[in-house]
């Protein structure tokens, strides 16, 4: 996972959402790495997390997204594969919902890390809609589910903890397999998962959270999705975050950059309507 997102049009994020090509997870060690104390990061927050919180799109979005995934499970299935069939999922705005942290960074104006880890600890992230019954149908078909996420190993037991509250089925340390030190990615964790088994499925918030995206540029991730639009809704379901993920550190050029420069540099990626 990541950043907090900064002010977005939710129309916009709607639209994307829609069309499933809306921006998604990375590591919450990464694309937060420049997030910073000042209120005004809490103010510019606003909008995006109450979107993510309070809108009845968001929960549909999520419903569609696990629904077609349901859908695209039947249809490997039946085609057939030739090792036991896995899906992988990231789990942080895929399966957990951890807006009520994001909301908390809105509140003090203070990014990650703050707090982070007394709430990852807490281990009462809720489901996000449509999630577990789609984990459960999975695993009632026989495919091996592997949560492939970015928080870090020192989180594993209390990420179990959550994972198995919510009754997601697989919750283990076999399968629940987090970035290691000095791990850039999870493109080996992908590779450990493809070496007994045909993913037929990656479900992520984040274009990262899919093999080939990570750590592109702003116009190399956008012409990576438009190479690859014909995956996005097939083995490729991406699920809606407006509030944080690489889509911003992008704009900064993956770069520390101060709140005015990221301001700046926020509005100057915005195509304007020149009503003169």
């Amino acid at each position: 996972m990541e950043i907090k997102g900064a002010f977005l049009n939710v129309s916009t994020v709607v639209l994307l959402s829609l069309s499933l090509v809306a921006c998604s997870t990375t590591t919450k060690t990464e694309t937060k790495a420049h997030a910073t104390n000042s209120k005004t990061y809490g103010e510019e927050s606003v909008m995006s997390t109450a979107w993510y919180q309070t809108s009845g799109e968001a929960e549909a979005l999520y419903y569609q997204g696990y629904n077609i995934a349901r859908n695209k499970i039947d249809i490997a299935l039946e085609r057939g594969t030739n090792k036991k069939p896995a899906v992988i999922l990231d789990l942080d705005e895929t399966v957990l919902d951890n807006s009520p942290w994001d909301a908390l960074q809105v509140k003090t104006g203070r990014g990650y890390p703050y707090k982070w880890d007394e709430w990852v600890n807490k281990a009462e992230a809720k489901a996000l809609p449509g999630s577990v019954d789609f984990l459960k149908y999975a695993n009632q078909k026989g495919l091996d589910i592997y949560y492939i996420s970015d928080r870090t190993t020192s989180q594993l037991d209390a990420t179990i903890k959550n994972l198995n509250r919510i009754e997601a089925p697989q919750a283990n340390k076999n399968h629940v397999l987090l970035i290691k030190t000095g791990e850039r990615g999870k493109q080996a964790r992908v590779n450990q998962v493809k070496q007994k088994h045909d993913i037929v499925l990656f479900i992520g918030d984040n274009l990262s959270d899919f093999p080939g995206h990570k750590g592109k540029s702003l116009k190399e991730r956008n012409k990576t999705v438009q190479d690859e639009k014909n995956s996005f809704g097939d083995n490729f379901i991406i699920l809606p975050n407006p509030m944080y993920g690489d889509w911003e550190n992008a704009l900064y050029n993956f770069e520390n950059k101060q709140n005015q420069q990221k301001a700046d540099l926020r509005k100057d990626n915005l195509e304007y309507f020149d009503y003169k």
